[in-house]
Parts: structure tokens; C-alpha cells; sequence
């Protein structure tokens, strides 16, 4: 084997979660653009993105009801997935944690590496990361490699930290 390009391959990255959690806003941020004029997301948004050195094609697809049940068309090819949970939105913590297991119970996504982003951490009204991981049955998951990280969308408190752990899983560490 000789010395070739140091080229990385670019990585699937699939950012779901239910709609109004902030997986766009989540993209614009890491992105460097601006969030703060977001509609619903009604298919997807890619973006790549350089995190830690590695290539990211990160699919944002739309989080509505009616929309959820594309998701599985964007599984194939996905290196790690991104849960985006609405910390501050304790009511719909059953849905999510419903459609969380729907998507890592299938047979595509086997083995992925999953980091949960508890978002909304700025706001008073925020679940702490621990108590959505006890309401989601994060503990439970055997056949996953997760972390769960607080991180706040809008001023990208934890995004860097939640993308750098993914990215090592990419590369083995």
C-alpha cells in the first residue's frame, strides 16, 4: 500500500427527529449560517460539512407525522445517526421515544453509532440530558454505540461536542 490521497470519503449523516425539535437549525448552525428564519422542513436539507477533519453529508429530513414514514428511504448508506430531541417539549417524550426505537430497530441502521442531542438547553423549561435519557430508554440500547449531549441550537452550545464524538466513532476511536 503505498501513499495515495489523504482524501476522506464523505459520511452519511442522517439528523432526524419529530418536527419543531430543531434538526434545521441544528444544520444552519453547524453550517456558520444564519437560523433564525426557518420554515418546517417538508422533504429534507443536505449540507456538507467539515467536522474534526471529516467530510459529513448530513440529511435533515422533516419530522411531521405524515413525513415520518419516508424516513426509512433515507437509511440505507447512513454511517450515524443524529436524534434531535425538543428538551423543553416534556409532553411529546413518548412519541419520541416511539419513533427513536422505530428508526434503531431496523435492520439498516444496525450497529450505527447514535448521539442524541437534548436541544433547547437555553431554555428554563429543558429536560436535563439525564432525565431524557432515563424517559427515552437510552440505558437499554445494546447494539448501539450512544451519547447523549446538551446543546442548544440557536447559540451551538454542545453541537461541536455531539459532532466531534460521532466523528470518532467514524474513525473507530
Amino acid at each position: 500500500m503505498g501513499g495515495g490521497s489523504s482524501k476522506k470519503v464523505e459520511q452519511k449523516i442522517l439528523i432526524l427527529g419529530l418536527d419543531n425539535s430543531g434538526k434545521t437549525t441544528i444544520l444552519r448552525a453547524l453550517a456558520n449560517e444564519d437560523p433564525t428564519s426557518i420554515m418546517p422542513t417538508q422533504g429534507f436539507n443536505a449540507k456538507s460539512l467539515v467536522v474534526s477533519g471529516q467530510q459529513l453529508i448530513c440529511f435533515d429530513v422533516g419530522g411531521q407525522k405524515q413525513i415520518r414514514n419516508y424516513w426509512s428511504h433515507y437509511f440505507g448508506d447512513a454511517k450515524a445517526l443524529v436524534w434531535v430531541v425538543d428538551s423543553a417539549d416534556s409532553r411529546r417524550l413518548e412519541e419520541v421515544a416511539a419513533e427513536l426505537s422505530l428508526c434503531i430497530d431496523d435492520p439498516k441502521l444496525a450497529g450505527v453509532p447514535l448521539l442524541v442531542l437534548a436541544n433547547k438547553q437555553d431554555l428554563e423549561t429543558s429536560l436535563k440530558p439525564s432525565d431524557i435519557c432515563d424517559k427515552l430508554g437510552l440505558w437499554a440500547i445494546r447494539d448501539h454505540p450512544f451519547q447523549i449531549q446538551g446543546c442548544s441550537a440557536i447559540n451551538k452550545e454542545g453541537l461541536q461536542e455531539g459532532f466531534d464524538w460521532v466523528v470518532k466513532k467514524l474513525n473507530g476511536k
